[in-house]
């Protein structure tokens, strides 16, 4: 079965207190949003302490152009991508020609060529590597890239496929938006980039702590297209996102996961790791609610949580490496994010 062979993230130098921000939003918003005062708390109430932001916090501040915004996502999507791509190299200790395939993640800006072709550009890596660019999956692409990428290692046993996550959520910032979806926005997005290498069954002995890809499954929810997205305009990327979101996990995330560990003859009580996207406070709080787990088992999720922002489709690539490099449980593990258009996407593994 596919291996998770490496896992690495980026922490950008431009990590900031979530305090810091909240000053900053409420000088931007007070000249046309009269909410401003009344909607501070939003800041406090996500729990998150610092944010990690690919640019200084005095750039947003500044007036950009959506085509400023989208040469900065491409050149720092590049830079980092890289940096992530080499750290996974050197923890898998492969060789960078051994990669067969790349899967890019993102959802938070545009480039044609598709950033996997810049980087294999960039890198050298082989000529004959497959590529597989996904934009619009937001937070859920994470989960699904993995499983992806587990998918193609298991259809072939010498394959060793990159997967690359991307979200600067910063950069889609509309300084002049006094949208309450752009507040509440300001008070929790933040930057990621986080790389996993997965290999097939015959680089098993070069793998160290493997995680072991077992199954997955997705579902989408009719009728909650207006739930989470972007609207496309001539100024940017405008977000979307519903207060519906917690609600909708309340109603559903329990008999979903039961019903598909079930499936694998597996009851919750079988899982000892919980590597959740955490969306929010809320989100958090309706998944501890509706899941009758044990202990405090988003521990990891949350404090990726307080110590980032949400990254969106990263995020939980965040937490994965957190259990990859701080220990995990021995036993099973169950990995869900959700995302626009309301998806759930989830494994397990062992």
């Amino acid at each position: 079965m596919p291996s998770l062979a490496a896992v690495s993230k980026i922490d950008f130098p431009f990590k900031v207190d979530q305090q810091e921000v909240k000053q900053c939003a409420k000088a931007l918003f007070a000249p046309s949003f009269p909410q401003v005062e009344r909607m501070l708390g939003a800041f406090d109430n996500t729990e998150i302490k610092t944010r990690n932001f690919c640019r200084p916090l005095h750039y947003y501040a500044a007036p950009h152009t959506f085509e400023e915004q989208n040469a900065d996502y491409i050149r720092l999507s590049l830079e980092y991508s890289v940096k992530a791509i080499e750290n996974s190299i050197a923890s898998a200790q492969i060789n960078k020609d051994e990669i067969t395939d790349i899967i890019f993640i993102s959802t938070t800006g545009l480039s044609t060529p598709s950033l996997d072709a810049l980087i294999i550009n960039e890198m050298k890596l082989h000529h004959n590597i497959n590529r597989t660019p996904i934009f619009g999956l937001g937070c859920a692409g994470g989960v699904a890239g993995f499983s992806k990428a587990s998918i193609l290692a298991k259809a072939n046993p010498d394959a060793v496929v990159l997967l690359v996550a991307v979200e600067l959520c910063s950069l889609t910032f509309l300084k002049n938006d006094y949208s309450k979806s752009n507040f509440i926005g300001s008070s929790l997005f933040a930057d990621g980039v986080a790389t996993c290498i997965i290999t097939g069954d015959n680089h098993k002995n070069k793998t160290k702590n493997a995680i072991t890809f077992l199954a997955t499954q997705s579902k989408l929810y009719y009728d909650t297209l207006d739930v989470m997205g972007w609207k496309f305009h001539g100024k940017g990327f405008k977000v979307l996102f519903s207060q519906d979101i917690p609600t909708i996990i309340s109603k559903n995330i329990h008999d979903d996961v039961t019903s598909f560990l079930g499936k694998h003859q597996l009851g919750l009580s079988d899982i000892k790791n919980f590597i959740f996207h955490p969306g929010g406070k809320k989100v958090l709080t309706a998944y501890e609610e509706a899941l009758p787990a044990e202990g405090d088992f988003l521990k990891n999720t949350r404090e990726v949580m307080n110590d980032y922002g949400n990254m969106s489709s990263p995020t939980v690539l965040y937490v994965l490496e957190r259990f990859f490099s701080q220990g995990y449980e021995n036993g099973y593990g169950l990995m869900v994010s959700m995302a626009r258009a309301f998806r759930v996407k989830w494994f397990y593994f062992k």
